[in-house]
């Protein structure tokens, strides 16, 4: 019975641990104290139930009673009997709060505030996954079973979470369910008291065995991979509309949206991920009555913040329902239209793609939701794969006189408070300032921020794009003015709205390739970002800003003519074969790729003038080749100067050579000359004999350390050395000098040394091919082997560090500690 009680005390402990993930659903952390009150109450009616002897399944339906008291406390009706015995009025209530709950998952994203439905659903939710554990765990000795509803828990933000999932909370839940198998194990082992080895002696119950400790190390190392390699491998781990890339081209998964909710999908990763693919596949093929459709749209982003623009989660009513009807506007030109939709299998997302406006679907069940607000169509238990549909909508057409004639919308006006919030930033809301000075109406201003972004002002179409250094990536992107779709969409969303007009950005499909009677095939280069502005009494009406000559399928209107318009004649020197999805297609000094010019034209921060700056690429350039060398200068430097304290001594007790009459004796001009001191000598002579070792090792000539240094030098003389009497007499000395040294009682004094190395060094050289001298003097092989051996030892000497720290820290394990107690 204590054996099951602790057990039971585990199982509670780790289905809060497992609960840890939801740390990144909430702001605060009420839900984890109302959690544990509930696994407290489960655990304890449990280990109770046990205690009475009750079966399996009585244990069961305590716990649930438990459970049931415990919400029954925590989120009261007024209706209880003495604050916790629930009537049929709290379960009445407890249903109201998880429909209140469905309506709060569409209303808020992550992190989400304390309300009391989503409090109650997730203790619920800990609450039975606690009864499984229980269950699964301690009734049914199955642990590893158990396994499975603490991953229910984990899944949650995960299919909720907008950016990639925390892996510290993960770690956290992976710790408790390893703790619940291995106290299960433990309990086991104590079923069958002691253990015994082969030779019968007894071992105790917490004395680690070999394959206990492999199977630890296992776990640990698949806990450690199951958290690494999903940080390492490359995916949607930005926020939702990270679209100005500060550096490359913006790579995405590929896919426009990976089933879930709409406010889950990182639509500029895959749009920018799409853009990038090199394989051309279908995504949909319309047919409409239309002959000259408007952009085929999917989603909106018009959620504004410093990191750019996010997706706020849509609501709506049913499709297979009657839509509401597009109100007449004077100056407006609206015209019915039908068309039939036919997603691939290669798009898969909870959106499905309509034109604007649309008062009719068929062929959708009642799985899908209409947010007329946002203009989208969208499901949150079934995605597009695959479908086909047909729907009523009504194409508008705008005139500039009637988007004059627009007044301007109230600032307390709800889509003005809402599509008009935006970071401050100085520079955008000077450059806006200088773009719309003079402008009257909301239209003559979008118009003049629009035709900012034309070739004329250094503006030009590119798939990968640059960095900057402002650290504020719209400043950067105005201010390289390079870039594709969602870069141009989200910028001029964002001066829009610094205009004080609200505005969002679309994404969908531009015009495809025909295919005859009406019909379209969209492919992933028909995927695209623009622009969508509110004017009052005429609705969200879409811009494009991004250079006509690179999208496919681009269509301009009245109200938003080409910018670059009229375009010049293809130059002779265009590349052959050249599309227009190729920033490299267009030639000539207009279209040319700012990263090639010598100068480039931003802005000036202040004024919001056009200035001309020097690139900066040739000093990065120069300075990463400057870098470069000097790294691989240092093996050769640390040869040079170990040679150099090796050959040259400081105030060293030298005497002249025996017979010398000359006063300036070899140590006069730096010559290491043996000296008379016998430790002095013996110092000289292992130095001199370790510089002839490491110079064999960089001229690839053999070093037997278990040689004596006379054996070593007569191979020397008889393999390398057999034709120079000159080096074979240095390398004579120089054995013969190290052999004094090591073995004898008076070593070998005055003779001169350096001229010896120097003679050996020579004839080494000579005999070596172009390449080993090259690497002896860039590279030297005996420096590379000095740190490979330096770098194992220390190696060694850590791993035998730390298998003597934690042979002390395991005299001092709890584990051991409490069955010395026992």
């Amino acid at each position: 019975m204590i054996a099951s009680r602790n057990l039971g005390f585990v199982a509670a402990a780790a289905t809060l641990l497992a609960a840890a993930p939801l740390s990144s659903i909430f702001q605060r952390w009420t839900w984890l104290i109302q959690a544990a009150i509930a696994v407290a109450v489960v655990a304890g009616v449990a280990a109770l139930a046990r205690l009475l002897r009750a079966p399996v399944w009585g244990q069961a339906l305590a716990m649930l009673g438990g459970l049931l008291l415990a919400l029954t406390w925590l989120f009261p009706g007024g209706t209880e009997l003495v604050a916790v015995i629930p009537t049929p009025a709290t379960l009445a209530h407890f249903g109201e709060l998880v429909q209140g709950s469905v309506q709060d998952m569409r209303s808020y994203g992550v992190k989400v505030p304390d309300t009391t439905p989503l409090l109650f659903i997730t203790v619920l939710g800990v609450g039975a996954v606690a009864v499984l554990v229980d269950l699964l765990a301690v009734g049914l000795r199955r642990p590893a079973l158990a396994g499975l509803p603490m991953l229910a828990i984990y899944s949650v933000p995960v299919a909720v979470y907008v950016d990639s999932v925390p892996a510290v909370p993960f770690v956290v839940g992976a710790c408790g369910y390893l703790w619940l198998l291995v106290t299960d194990n433990v309990e086991r082992v104590r079923r069958f008291g002691r253990r015994f080895t082969g030779e019968g002696r007894d071992v105790d119950v917490w004395e680690a065995s070999p394959l206990a400790a492999a199977g630890r190390r296992l776990a640990v190392v698949g806990v450690a991979l199951a958290v690494a390699v999903p940080l390492a491998v490359p995916g949607m781990t930005g926020g939702l509309l990270d679209q100005f890339n500060t550096a490359g081209d913006g790579t995405g998964n590929g896919r426009p949206g990976q089933g879930g909710s709409p406010g889950r999908i990182d639509l500029f990763a895959a749009l920018s991920g799409q853009l990038n693919q090199s394989e051309v596949a279908e995504m949909v093929k319309v047919t409409t009555t239309e002959s000259s459709p408007f952009y085929l749209r999917f989603g909106v982003a018009d959620e504004l913040r410093p990191d750019g623009f996010r997706v706020r989660p849509p609501n709506g009513r049913r499709v297979d329902r009657d839509l509401p009807e597009v109100p007449a506007r004077q100056g407006v030109e609206q015209q019915r239209h039908r068309a039939t939709v036919e997603v691939s299998r290669n798009l898969t997302m909870p959106l499905v793609p309509v034109y604007s406006d649309p008062v009719g679907v068929d062929g959708l069940s009642g799985n899908w939701l209409y947010d007329q607000n946002l203009g989208v169509v969208f499901s949150n238990r079934d995605n597009s794969r695959g479908k086909r549909y047909s729907f009523e909508y009504v194409r508008s057409t705008y005139s500039p006189a009637a988007l004059r004639r627009a007044p301007s919308l109230p600032a307390e006006h709800p889509i003005a408070v809402q599509q008009t919030r935006r970071p401050a930033v100085q520079q955008v809301d000077l450059l806006v300032s200088r773009l719309i000075e003079g402008k009257r109406t909301d239209y003559d201003k979008v118009r003049a921020i629009y035709d900012y972004f034309s070739r004329d002002n250094g503006f030009s179409y590119s798939l990968s794009t640059k960095g900057g250094t402002s650290g504020q990536e719209i400043v950067d992107f105005l201010t390289n003015k390079v870039g594709f779709c969602q870069q141009y969409a989200a910028a001029m969303a964002w001066l829009v709205r610094s205009a004080g007009i609200p505005a969002r950005v679309a994404f969908g499909f531009t015009n495809g390739t025909g295919a005859g009677d009406g019909a379209w095939v969209l492919t992933n280069r028909n995927l695209h970002a623009w622009t969508e502005v509110y004017f009052d009494q005429m609705g969200w009406v879409p811009f494009d800003p991004t250079p006509a000559y690179a999208v496919q399928g681009a269509n301009r209107s009245a109200w938003a003519p080409d910018s670059d318009a009229p375009d010049p004649e293809p130059s002779s020197t265009s590349a052959p074969g050249a599309t227009p999805d190729d920033p490299g297609a267009t030639a000539g000094p207009d279209r040319q790729d700012p990263a090639d010019r010598e100068v480039d034209e931003g802005f000036d921060p202040v004024t919001g003038a056009p200035v001309r700056r020097t690139p900066t690429w040739p000093w990065w350039t120069a300075g990463g080749v400057l870098a470069l060398l000097a790294l691989l200068s240092v093996p050769a430097l640390r040869r040079v100067t170990l040679r150099r304290r090796r050959h040259v001594r400081p105030a060293p007790a030298a005497v002249t050579a025996a017979g010398s009459g000359d006063a300036a004796g070899p140590e006069a001009t730096g010559m290491v000359v043996l000296g008379a001191d016998r430790d002095r000598a013996r110092a000289d002579a292992h130095a001199a004999w370790d510089e002839l070792l490491d110079t064999l090792v960089d001229f690839r000539v053999r070093v037997d350390r278990t040689e004596t240094p006379r054996a070593t030098a007569e191979r020397l003389v008889r393999d390398a050395l057999a034709d120079d009497a000159t080096s074979t007499a240095a390398v004579r000395l120089l054995g013969r000098a190290e052999e004094r040294a090591r073995y004898a009682r008076d070593p070998l004094t005055g003779e001169p040394l350096h001229p010896a190395l120097t003679s050996v060094r020579g004839a080494l050289a000579a005999r070596s091919d172009r390449r080993t001298r090259l690497l002896a003097a860039l590279l030297p092989p005996s420096v590379l082997l000095r740190w490979r051996l330096a770098v194992a030892d220390r190696s060694s000497s850590l791993v035998a560090r730390g298998g003597q720290a934690r042979y002390r820290l395991a005299r001092w394990s709890p584990r051991r500690l409490l069955a010395r107690r026992a």
